[in-house]
């Protein structure tokens, strides 16, 4: 089983508009079967993702997750949530239930930055896949500084797609972690500092 987040972001930075909706979504080639997503979820059993996440999805026009086991990080249970859905506030103890309950097959790590440093910081994040999109939002969330700058990240592969983005896929390697004087956290400005 290996965890794999994928986020698309602008190639100014921004995994979010302005107005909180994921960068993808400003794509207008953005559709369920664009951008390498049926690619990217073949081998995947399960989604593991945070409630922000989870609830615009209940109100949505299609399952986002048909095939897929779905675990969520949140305190309760939203009105409309489907039975199969497991849901726990604990990170440590959601990421055991998934462990219990996987059969081999990989796990989409979904969310925005702060969900996927919480399960980073638990060792349970292989893969980040970046999807750069060919559009400057010119605001919005960035990746980091919820994402530690300490991550260690190693280069796996990279591929253009038709939509006009790149995605590069990145093993996450703790031992690999960045060196660099300039990644000092003494260096970040106070609001960047990971906490």
């Amino acid at each position: 089983m290996r965890i794999r987040a994928r986020m698309a972001i602008s190639a100014d930075g921004y995994v979010t508009t302005p107005s909180g909706w994921p960068s993808l979504a400003a794509d207008p080639s953005f559709a369920r079967d664009s951008h390498g997503i049926p690619e990217f979820l073949d081998g995947c059993e399960a989604a593991l993702m945070g409630r922000t996440t989870f609830e615009p999805a209940l109100t949505n026009e299609w399952w986002p997750w048909p095939n897929l086991e779905v675990f969520v990080l949140g305190s309760h249970r939203p009105a409309g949530t489907p039975d199969h859905v497991v849901t726990d506030p604990d990170p440590a103890r959601l990421l055991d239930r998934l462990r219990a309950a996987n059969r081999g097959g990989d796990v989409h790590l979904v969310g925005g930055p702060r969900t996927i440093e919480t399960f980073r910081a638990l060792g349970a994040l292989d893969e980040l896949h970046l999807l750069v999109l060919p559009l400057l939002i010119g605001g919005g969330m960035r990746l980091t500084p919820w994402l530690s700058v300490h991550t260690g990240l190693v280069l796996q592969r990279q591929r253009a797609l038709p939509e006009g983005s790149v995605e590069i896929v990145y093993a996450v390697d703790e031992d690999a972690r960045p060196a660099s004087p300039a990644l000092d956290e003494n260096w970040l400005p106070a609001s960047q500092r990971v906490r």
